[in-house]
């Protein structure tokens, strides 16, 4: 009884956002079938007003700073603002110089205009996971000021489920597509997330057309990228630390023999959203909770809990802290979960 109680209050926020959608989609039809031009109400704005646009992570000891780059950037990075003593993941101690030649090529560091001027922004982090097949979210997805995506989730063949709209696609070499024009927009922001020396050498390689070193990867990223210079971001190393230390308190550094794990890019897009967004909802986040190793993992291709076996990832830490963040209402599910 308890159980159902509990999953009626999670419920209640979706509630309200569908409860808004179709208020919306009524009113449009009858005014629509009266003749009379209409000029369609602004979703974000819905998402944003009353309750739902409360800053409910300001409470949770993130410490979440929205003036902080999301993007590292040439200009200031050498001469004023870091001064690392962390290797990457979560700094760039010894990366500095495969950093400032890949800088160099990506000189763009903004967010597109129209996304940096809203006074309220509402987003969406859309995980891969199965749990997002068959529930039709597409629609609601693409209604949202900004879209994350993450690695190489396709979109196409599967926009009823997960929508088209993709602002931000969060990846590494190993989960970065040939030709990301075809799961992307055009003006769609592809964010190296940098776990490793290896990973900015790869980028640098490809941007300089330099000769491919195959070595240091878990699987082989491509050998040719064909994404667009100027929409290539590399994501601040600082969100990756405040991941791990602050929302999954991560032991760090990590004790002698230990394998140290990492947040996967799915829990760093969450925390990059609180830090940019003022509302942040989430969909298809989950791993099959039995114990079948055979089960599907993804809302696409045949990949099963097999896959995680030997990653260094801790899915249990990052469940709980999706569940913190749920229920201190910094995030909504989009759809039941486990």
């Amino acid at each position: 009884m308890k159980e159902g109680k509990a999953w009626c209050l999670r419920l209640l926020p979706v509630a309200f956002v569908v409860c808004s959608f179709l208020a919306y989609y009524c009113s449009y039809t009858i005014i629509q079938s009266s003749g009379t031009t209409v000029r369609p109400l602004n979703s974000s704005r819905t998402l944003c007003s009353g309750w739902l646009a409360h800053r409910k992570w300001e409470g949770l000891n993130l410490n979440i700073s929205r003036q902080k780059q999301l993007f590292l950037k040439l200009g200031d990075f050498f001469w004023r603002d870091h001064g690392s003593q962390l290797a990457l993941p979560y700094g760039v101690k010894g990366s500095e110089l495969q950093l400032l030649k890949v800088l160099a090529m990506t000189p763009y560091y903004q967010l597109p205009a129209h996304i940096e001027k809203l006074e309220c922004r509402s987003c969406v982090v859309v995980g891969n996971g199965y749990v997002i097949k068959n529930r039709s979210l597409g629609g609601v997805l693409n209604s949202y000021d900004v879209v994350i995506r993450l690695n190489n989730a396709p979109v196409r063949g599967y926009e009823e489920d997960v929508g088209n709209k993709t602002t931000m696609r969060f990846f590494y070499p190993e989960s970065a597509s040939v030709n990301p024009s075809l799961n992307n927009e055009p003006d769609t922001l592809m964010v190296l997330v940098p776990f490793k020396q290896q990973d900015l050498r790869w980028l640098k390689e490809i941007l300089y057309d330099e000769k491919r070193v195959r070595k240091g990867f878990w699987r082989p990223p491509p050998q040719i990228w064909l994404g667009d210079a100027s929409k290539v971001r590399v994501l601040n190393p600082h969100f990756m630390h405040q991941t791990a230390e602050r929302l999954l308190h991560i032991p760090f550094p990590p004790k002698a023999k230990q394998v140290p794990f990492h947040p996967t890019t799915g829990i760093l897009a969450v925390f990059v959203a609180l830090n940019f967004c003022d509302v942040v909802h989430v969909a298809g986040f989950g791993y099959p909770s039995s114990q079948n190793q055979r089960l599907p993992i993804h809302y696409y291709g045949h990949d099963t809990m097999n896959l995680m076996k030997n990653s260094n990832h801790d899915l249990g830490r990052e469940a709980k802290a999706l569940r913190g963040l749920e229920e201190a209402g910094a995030i909504v599910y989009l759809h039941p979960h486990l």
